[in-house]
């Protein structure tokens, strides 16, 4: 009870005089006792010397033969107790919420996080609700719909086109059977991150700054951010090219990379307006995207036959194993697994209830998985279609971003709406998309890493000013010529290969670990699937830049460089693979161990 009042109950069989009340000592009542019950609140203490007064002021006006008061009815409880412990439903799911109270005023333009979506999670059995997970609903799962939806973004940059439609041109069909598995690769990797976030309460460079050591966390702060470069000017360039189709050429390069660097400032103003804005502008993206390809894919119309033997049968060549490995890689993008352990905070999830952490859980996995599948949809649509039109033919080893809408035009002509426009809005929603998560993530990185505190508006402008600049001098120098935008590229994915590592394991040494994820960490089966995965990943990219350093590496000195380099490299792995005891002798000493207790017994 909040009440600081002392209420007496009438009763007909007691009746006080004004002067004997009026010689009760009044009772001071603490005001904050509102998880007390009634008797403990309202009760003086039986030795009291007030409570023996009040005992002989009633038996001297109780008349003998009275029977004894019957007791007090129990006290209502309190409705605003009973709001704050069951959440009341008819609260609006989706409202958005301000970063107030805790925190100063000015504190709001520091917050590093999205404004958040506070997800009604009602209690189903008292003093059971933090280990029952509440029934699967609809209502429920739209609330949770958009984190997985960003994050699926970078399954779609401008990067993973060209390599879509390299691979359809020189491989053919037969490389879908990859395309497949390396997105459930992805999709995961993606999982394990936004598990760490539900869990934690913090997204991975926090965590990554909380759990290594100083000169650790610092060094992966620059592995992210070049990771994040090189993504950055792969975008950038990207959406400046759909803009140059667009306009006919009117628009060069330089001046749509301008115009791409502005939407920073748009994502900026989304942002004022919400978590729910923001991720509706995504979704027209993507559908977008979906649209366009998809249109491409009717026009075209591929072999369904050799489509669906693709998909099913595995089959690869020592001519399409470039084209493999770029499939592979594309897919794991070191800035997204930051990122999504950061997305998924934007809506309110009780940490220390087990059923609304497992309840967040299912609805992450169950939304990952229908934003990721529609992003295999749109990445086959697209290797599909090059694969009809260009396989075998000598235009497949020459194709790329900047002249494929050329090519397909020339290839299927113009149409009621011309293909060539068709691939430059697929093409723009791409790049404009993953040029605003891109930012997001360069947001969290910073923030996380080295834990700054700026001004939204100044970190993105930070952000973007560290990609703008460099790619602006790529747009100059670059736009001589197709070959050396390729060249570029190459570079660029080479770049983003070497930052896999340092985003895949902390990840998977984090998240099997039991002091940060208690209950919910994975299980020793499932990591050592991830371990694999992760393994054949690395190896992979592994491949890639022994092949390029062996064709560029030119010079004793440049040689000696690389090498030493290479050796930097591989101790840094060991030492992120070694902390947290994720070694695979570990689990073989763990193994050992068990079996050793069993003959015991």
């Amino acid at each position: 009870m909040n009440s600081s009042k002392l209420v007496l109950r009438k009763n007909p069989s007691i009746s006080f005089s004004l002067k004997q009340v009026l010689e009760i000592p009044q009772i001071k009542v603490n005001q904050d006792t509102s998880d007390e019950s009634p008797s403990e609140t309202h009760s003086p203490k039986p030795g009291s010397s007030i409570n023996q007064k009040i005992k002989k002021n009633l038996k001297e006006t109780a008349p003998m033969d009275s029977p004894p008061p019957p007791p007090p009815p129990p006290y209502p409880p309190n409705p605003k107790e009973t709001y704050i412990n069951t959440h009341t439903e008819t609260q609006e799911s989706n409202r958005l919420l301000t970063p107030e109270s805790p925190t100063s005023v000015d504190d709001e333009f520091y917050d590093d996080d999205f404004l958040s979506i506070d997800i009604d999670s009602a209690r189903s059995v008292i003093n059971d609700d933090d280990i029952i997970t509440p029934p699967f609903s609809w209502k429920k799962l739209w609330e949770f719909t958009g984190p997985g939806f960003l994050m699926s973004i970078a399954f779609l940059d401008p990067g993973n086109i060209e390599g879509d439609l390299q691979a359809g041109a020189i491989a053919g069909y037969s490389l879908l059977w990859l395309l497949l598995w390396s997105t459930v690769m992805g999709l995961l990797i993606q999982l394990l991150s936004a598990r760490i976030g539900v869990v934690t309460g913090r997204h991975m460079a926090e965590i990554c700054r909380d759990e290594y050591p100083r000169w650790a966390s610092l060094l992966l702060w620059c592995m992210a951010e070049l990771a994040l470069f090189g993504a950055d000017i792969q975008e950038v360039i990207g959406s400046a090219i759909a803009i140059k189709i667009l306009s006919q050429g009117v628009v060069p390069l330089w001046a749509g990379v301008i115009i791409t660097a502005s939407d920073c400032f748009f994502f900026l103003f989304l942002e004022n307006y919400g978590v729910r804005k923001l991720e509706a502008v995504f979704a027209v993206l993507i559908s977008t995207m979906a649209l366009s390809f998809a249109w491409m894919f009717a026009d075209t119309k591929p072999n369904e036959k050799e489509l669906l033997v693709g998909l099913l049968v595995p089959k690869i060549s020592r001519k399409t194993i470039t084209q493999a490995v770029g499939i592979v890689g594309c897919v794991i993008t070191p800035h997204n697994v930051f990122l999504h352990s950061a997305l998924v905070q934007s809506r309110k999830v009780d940490s220390t209830k087990k059923g609304c952490v497992q309840e967040a859980l299912n609805y992450y996995t169950i939304e990952s998985t229908i934003a990721v599948f529609v992003t295999f949809v749109i990445n086959l649509c697209v290797t599909t279609v090059f694969a009809k039109g260009f396989y075998n033919t000598k235009e497949a080893h020459s194709l790329g971003l900047h002249n494929a809408g050329k090519f397909l035009q020339h290839r299927y002509g113009g149409g009621l709406f011309p293909i060539l426009y068709i691939w430059g809005i697929g093409l723009l929603s791409a790049g404009q998309s993953s040029t605003l998560t891109g930012t997001y993530a360069g947001q969290f990185i910073m923030g996380g890493f080295i834990d700054i505190r700026l001004k939204k508006w100044l970190r993105s402008l930070i952000t973007r000013s560290c990609a703008i600049v460099p790619t602006m001098i790529v747009a100059v120098v670059y736009n001589r010529s197709d070959a050396s935008l390729d060249h570029l590229n190459e570079w660029l994915n080479v770049l983003q290969g070497l930052q896999i590592p340092f985003a895949l394991i902390p990840l998977l040494v984090l998240v099997a670990d039991e002091h940060l994820m208690g209950v919910f960490r994975i299980g020793p089966l499932f990591e050592l699937i991830m371990w694999i995965v992760a393994a054949l990943v690395i190896v992979i990219n592994g491949y890639v830049l022994l092949e390029f350093f062996s064709s560029e590496v030119r010079g004793l000195v440049f040689g000696i460089l690389v090498c030493s380099m290479i050796v930097a490299y591989a101790a840094f792995i060991l030492y992120l693979t070694s902390h947290g005891n994720a070694l695979p002798s570990t689990w073989f000493n763990g193994l050992r161990s068990k079996r050793l207790g069993y003959i015991v017994q």
